[in-house]
């Protein structure tokens, strides 16, 4: 399954009710699951814009889409999502080249 990467940034709300965030983060995975995702990695982030993020397989962008706007419906997140290529994935896009 392709992987892909959300950016986190906390809205006001978010950050108002921080304490909840832990909790924020099991929702979130169970959506990625419910959703035929699965989450590969969390990581909360120190000096950028974006506060946290998750890496995740799921079967294709739209799926991708669907994930993020349902993770982000709850007013707590903004999101920004990247499709990541591993390095095989990489060299064969690089070796495609005319």
């Amino acid at each position: 399954m392709p992987a892909y990467l959300i950016l986190f940034s906390f809205t006001p709300q978010g950050i108002h009710k921080i304490k909840e965030s832990p909790a924020r983060i099991e929702a979130a995975r169970r959506t990625v699951e419910a959703m035929g995702g699965t989450t590969k990695a969390f990581y909360a982030l120190l000096g950028s814009q974006y506060d946290t993020l998750f890496v995740i397989e799921a079967r294709d962008d739209e799926s991708l889409a669907r994930m993020s706007l349902a993770i982000a419906s709850g007013g707590n997140v903004r999101t920004e999502s990247h499709r990541l290529f591993t390095e095989a994935e990489y060299r064969k896009v690089v070796s495609s080249l005319s």
